[in-house]
């Protein structure tokens, strides 16, 4: 016991200084954001699109991405004996190490975790689709701590599993359990001993977990931690968990999944099921006020980018370029299919639930796509992980496989 604690006294004191840029730690990045600031990429791909590299099997069902750092990978999974998370060479794809996260989890929507492992430092943070929350050694996969944040917060399963992503900062790892004890919750990352706990007072018993990841914001002089729960968008400050604000317009009662969009002192949530999106002005004393609510842009659970104050991303099936200030629409179009979108180096990389992948000019003046392929091999479930664009590579991921793809120009 003593062993292990001084093994995560040593590598906690790592942190995001050790990654580089073209890393993808995280659910959606570097900057939790959907986009990578890597260049000298492809600008155009081959009829049958870009040169294969590698492609690993045995991740079993999930509808969880891959987080890239150095020359690995990590990704999570489930087999007939459980949900696990694994370790890949990103040299030939081969595994290196894996670990079980807790037992199975079956829906009829997609079985398995749903989570992007967050890398901090030489650890790594998982959270399964059951909640049993886990620290790792990345470099063998020992496991630190671990604890189960339905169980320990009061919270109950939502209807499509446990979906988030954990948020690491400083020396905190945040989740949602939405339960009693907390809605938002904030532990030491080291142990897993509660920091804070946080809920909006205003607010009559449990108010469950949404399916979008947490996001870090800093307006004025105060960071504040920011998520989707399943009632509605809510900030509260990172230091402490003190509650801030909430805004529920943009809020669905089916499910919340898209992680927001920051720029500037305000931010933009977007929900389906009919209902809409929301650019909210957060002030530096902690207040919030709305500046738009429209219909025009209702994302599922693809995720949508800002680029030059211009979002892109899907209106339900439709992907959408939409101004950042006026929530006014540019252009639209369904040639791809329904899904979700990354950025790198101008381009969107945007793949459908069909397994159709395009690459499309981010550019406000009008829908401009350049290349497309479509995915081979795939399970027939609705392919949902986002891209990510790491290295000068692309990695696609179906249930039991992920893609290597080498989009480097030469």
């Amino acid at each position: 016991m003593k062993q292990t604690l001084l093994t995560i006294s040593l590598l906690a004191v790592l942190s995001l200084s050790s990654l580089h840029g073209d890393d993808w730690p995280a659910f959606r990045g570097i900057h939790r954001d959907g986009k990578s600031a890597e260049k000298g990429l492809l600008t155009q791909w081959p009829e049958k699109g870009p040169a294969l590299l590698w492609k690993a099997t045995g991740f079993g069902s999930a509808m969880a991405g891959p987080a890239i750092k150095g020359d690995r990978m990590f990704c999570m999974g489930q087999t007939d004996d459980g949900q696990f998370t694994y370790c890949h060479s990103l040299k030939d794809g081969k595994q290196l190490w894996s670990r079980k996260n807790g037992a199975i989890y079956k829906n009829g929507m997609g079985d398995g975790p749903r989570c992007t492992p967050t890398l901090d430092g030489e650890l790594l943070y998982v959270l399964g689709a059951n909640g049993d929350l886990q620290c790792l050694n990345q470099e063998n996969g020992e496991e630190l701590w671990k604890l189960n944040i339905l169980e320990e917060f009061g919270g109950e399963n939502i209807v499509w599993g446990i979906s988030e992503s954990p948020l690491v900062i400083d020396n905190k790892v945040i989740v949602m359990p939405g339960g009693t004890g907390g809605t938002l919750v904030a532990l030491d990352k080291s142990n897993g001993r509660v920091i804070w706990r946080s809920r909006d007072p205003n607010h009559n018993g449990a108010e469950q977990a949404g399916y979008a990841s947490a996001q870090v914001i800093t307006v004025g002089n105060m960071q504040q931690v920011v998520t989707f729960t399943s009632k509605g968008a809510v900030g509260v400050q990172l230091n402490d968990g003190k509650f801030l604000w909430r805004f529920d317009k943009m809020a669905n009662s089916t499910a919340n999944c898209s992680m927001p969009v920051f720029f500037i002192g305000k931010i933009l949530y977007s929900s389906d099921y009919g209902t809409g999106c929301a650019l909210i002005d957060l002030k530096p004393d902690g207040s919030a006020e709305e500046v738009y609510f429209n219909k025009n842009f209702k994302n599922h659970h693809g995720g949508y980018v800002l680029v030059d104050e211009h979002v892109y991303g899907f209106d339900s099936n439709v992907l959408v370029c939409m101004e950042w200030k006026t929530g006014k629409i540019l252009w639209k179009d369904r040639s791809v299919g329904k899904g979700s979108v990354t950025y790198a180096d101008g381009m969107l990389y945007v793949l459908s639930e069909n397994g159709t992948m395009g690459l499309v000019k981010a550019v406000p003046t009008g829908y401009q796509e350049v290349s497309r392929f479509k995915m081979q091999e795939l399970s027939g479930k609705p392919t949902w992980v986002y891209p990510v664009v790491a290295a000068g590579k692309l990695y696609l991921r179906d249930q039991d496989k992920i893609w290597c793809f080498d989009v480097k120009a030469k």
